[in-house]
């Protein structure tokens, strides 16, 4: 480093974000992911035994993708180069790969390149990294705030390991703002600033698990307040709730959040949890996601989960559908809630659901045909077939019913539908029970 780079180099820590200036430099110093960093954890054994595998780290923002890849160099002596997806491309990658090979030459030296928002480098751009990687030229740690697996090509994912970081924890956020607050030399130690626990929670419940998040409030919080006569920075609820933004909604409408969310509110309705329910239609509504979606979501979930126990449902939910795409938004919050209640306090069957499932399984791996008493007899030359011979009109009979075979020869006795004991369908059970006890008599 020339006495320039080390210029810049002091510059930087004094203007970088709070964040930035006490990133971890050694592995005992993150916070978090100990589901991976733990005592003989997969990362934390790589890491002793100096042996780093391609990777692709996908998380939520704010976990310490970036703060990982510099420790693991660190920690195991690599060259550490980075890239970012959306401002680097093929030129850049061979640039690096250039500088990686003089070290490896050289210096014998290993090479650990970080690519942040992998996701957004295009298939032919994930290409160019393949030979380099396959080669051991470098090695590859990949960040992504997506699913790898529908955002990476599987040419590259095949020579990676996936690994999952997890929002921070409460204790693992508070752990970073008091060592932030104890930090002299990079931290805010210096200013004796003095947070009282309401600030803290606040603090902590703003950030939503992102650990970036937390620290730059913090320093806003600590160097938009005057300090005390005694020379003491005191952080009370209200300065920091004048310091942290409003909570973003952490949802991408066209990536995981998308699904995950949905999943949880569909799974929420059918385990009769309208509270939950409210909860991630809320969300999804702050968010921006379409109500026509959603709308049609509530039709299927109407029909596949609570099906013949609460007839009305499937109305309710036909009805909120055309409800909302005539008021549309703010309004249409107020439709989608009842329904949304409704629907998940409703009594639940998947008998139906269940019961067109298995028949379409059946028709798709057996040949069947109508019985001729089933079939259609009203055109010329059908009686000389056969058809409709011997068929009894259920009308003509007690109850308006006469057993008979419907089914095609080969799937006699098969039993698609089985009412539950749920809600109305109880009373269905019961009917048909009761139908099948009778002997068919005339009138």
């Amino acid at each position: 480093m020339d006495l320039f780079e080390m210029a810049q180099e002091k510059n930087r820590g004094q203007i970088a974000p709070l964040a930035d200036r006490i990133r971890p430099t050694k592995v005992e110093e993150v916070v978090g992911q100990k589901h991976l960093l733990g005592k003989g954890k997969f990362l934390r054994r790589c890491i002793d035994a100096k042996r780093i595998p391609s990777m692709i780290f996908h998380g939520p923002t704010g976990t310490g993708k970036t703060t990982l890849a510099k420790v693991i160099a660190n920690e195991v002596s690599m060259e550490f180069y980075q890239l970012n997806a959306v401002t680097s491309g093929v030129k850049d990658i061979r640039d690096v790969v250039g500088k990686a090979k003089e070290s490896l030459t050289y210096h014998q030296k290993g090479n650990l390149l970080f690519i942040d928002e992998i996701h957004r480098f295009s298939k032919n751009q994930q290409d160019a990294l393949l030979p380099y990687v396959e080669e051991g030229v470098v090695t590859l740690i990949g960040a992504t705030t997506e699913n790898p697996y529908f955002e990476v090509n599987k040419a590259l994912l095949s020579r990676c390991s996936i690994l999952r970081l997890e929002a921070l924890e409460r204790a693992d956020l508070k752990s970073m703002i008091r060592n932030a607050l104890k930090d002299t030399e990079k931290g805010l130690g210096n200013t004796r600033a003095i947070l009282t626990d309401e600030a803290i929670e606040h603090l902590i419940d703003s950030s939503m698990g992102d650990g970036r998040r937390a620290l730059n409030a913090l320093e806003i919080a600590v160097l938009s307040t005057h300090p005390n006569e005694e020379g003491v920075t005191c952080i009370d609820l209200e300065t920091v709730e004048e310091s942290t933004q409003q909570n973003l909604i952490q949802y991408d409408k066209g990536g995981d959040q998308h699904y995950d969310v949905i999943s949880a509110f569909i799974k929420s309705i059918r385990g009769s949890d309208p509270d939950a329910a409210l909860h991630y239609l809320a969300k999804m509504i702050e968010a921006g996601e379409a109500i026509e979606f959603i709308g049609r979501r509530l039709i299927i979930a109407a029909s596949e989960d609570i099906g013949n126990a609460d007839p009305h449902a499937l109305g309710i939910a036909v009805d909120a559908y055309k409800a909302v795409t005539i008021v549309g938004l703010p309004e249409a919050r107020l439709i989608l809630g009842q329904c949304v209640t409704y629907l998940a306090s409703a009594p639940k069957s998947n008998a139906s659901y269940l019961g067109v499932n298995a028949a379409i399984k059946d028709i798709q791996m057996k040949k069947t045909d109508v019985p001729a008493h089933l079939r259609d007899s009203h055109y010329a030359s059908a009686e000389k077939l056969g058809h409709g011979k011997d068929y009894l009109y259920p009308h003509n009979y007690l109850r308006h019913y006469v057993k008979q075979e419907y089914m095609p020869e080969n799937l006699k006795g098969v039993n698609y539908y089985n009412p539950s004991n749920e809600g109305y369908e109880k009373q269905i059970k019961e009917h048909l029970n009761s139908l099948n006890k009778m002997k068919g008599e005339h009138e």
